[in-house]
């Protein structure tokens, strides 16, 4: 690791755009590799519920497990990883909605494909029930105003609960429908392995880079927000990219099934190593944060989709949770 970080720095004033090119270009081959799984038979709610998450939020899990190798500062862990929730379910879902638009029916009104809109349907609102209750975990845990390692083992073996379920869920329609993955499967989580890989290595160095960066414009101490906007950017591509090719049940899915991956896990993660104060900010993220978990499974259950109006209104509150954020003086 030593000597991939030498080899990065010996690119001088350009070692942190080829770093940042490194992440994006690792993201494209998530997204080249899971168009691949959907274009093999791979249902959009599998896709949304366990693939897309793990593989658009690994950089939030590596950016926390470099923070916790360093002795970083939990609190960028949990506004990157509040950054990253919010503007999943706000922005990445509202901008692709106002485009394109969101139909509450499959244009294929036969039986088969009903069933399985309606089956999505109940997944996609079983992962916002999730998110809501995750973020009511997190919210009371931090009541005392510290979550402390045991409550960062809790919330680790909350989400690996959590996942447990989906797997068992998967394998039971597998057996069902009698179907299988493809048989590609190995080849496509080797090329994300390498994914993971370099997002580890550019993250990795990018951190360090900039825990030792000294400028007014850009202080350390903006580290969450600026890791916020990088780690987003995944999600940004899969949310645009899903949306202009009419998925968006697989937009829906995979923004809030993102939200499980900092909430609980990389805010468990970095917990586990220490503990994190805790403070009126992250309370007041995590209701906001409820409060739009809520909506969307409200609009979900009762209308099976999300209206433009809504839309644009879950853009108005990201713009409310930036000003809340930059008001507390990060």
């Amino acid at each position: 690791m030593e000597l991939v970080h030498e080899i990065i720095s010996s690119l001088g004033a350009f070692a942190p755009y080829a770093c940042i090119a490194l992440f994006l270009l690792a993201s494209l081959l998530v997204v080249w590799r899971l168009e691949v799984l959907s274009g093999q038979g791979v249902e959009g709610t599998v896709l949304g519920t366990i693939f897309m998450p793990f593989c658009s939020g690994m950089g939030n899990i590596v950016f926390a497990v470099v923070l916790a190798r360093n002795k970083g500062d939990g609190d960028d862990v949990l506004v990157n990883c509040l950054f990253n929730n919010v503007t999943n379910l706000t922005l990445l879902i509202g901008l692709p909605v106002l485009i394109w638009s969101m139909a509450s029916i499959p244009r294929r009104k036969s039986q088969a494909a009903m069933r399985e809109h309606k089956v999505g349907r109940l997944s996609l609102a079983l992962n916002l029930v999730a998110a809501l209750f995750f973020s009511l975990f997190v919210w009371l845990l931090a009541a005392d105003g510290e979550l402390s390692r045991m409550d960062g083992f809790v919330l680790i073996a909350l989400f690996v609960f959590w996942q447990c379920f989906h797997i068992y869920d998967v394998k039971k329609t597998n057996l069902l429908k009698k179907t299988s993955y493809p048989k590609t499967l190995v080849i496509d989580v080797a090329l994300l392995l390498v994914g993971a890989f370099a997002v580890f290595i550019s993250t990795d160095w990018l951190v360090q880079w900039f825990q030792t960066l000294e400028s007014d414009a850009i202080p350390p101490r903006m580290l969450g927000w600026a890791s916020g906007v990088l780690m987003v950017l995944p999600n940004a591509l899969l949310a645009f990219y899903y949306g202009a090719k009419n998925r968006m049940d697989v937009v829906y899915t995979s923004q809030s099934g993102d939200a499980h991956i900092c909430i609980p896990l990389c805010i468990g993660l970095f917990a586990a190593f220490r503990a994190i104060p805790t403070g009126a900010f992250l309370q007041q993220s995590l209701l906001i944060l409820m409060g739009l978990s809520a909506a969307h499974l409200l609009f979900v259950a009762v209308l099976g989709r999300l209206p433009r109006l809504f839309g644009a209104v879950f853009i108005v509150a990201f713009g409310y949770f930036l000003w809340v954020g930059m008001g507390r003086g990060l």
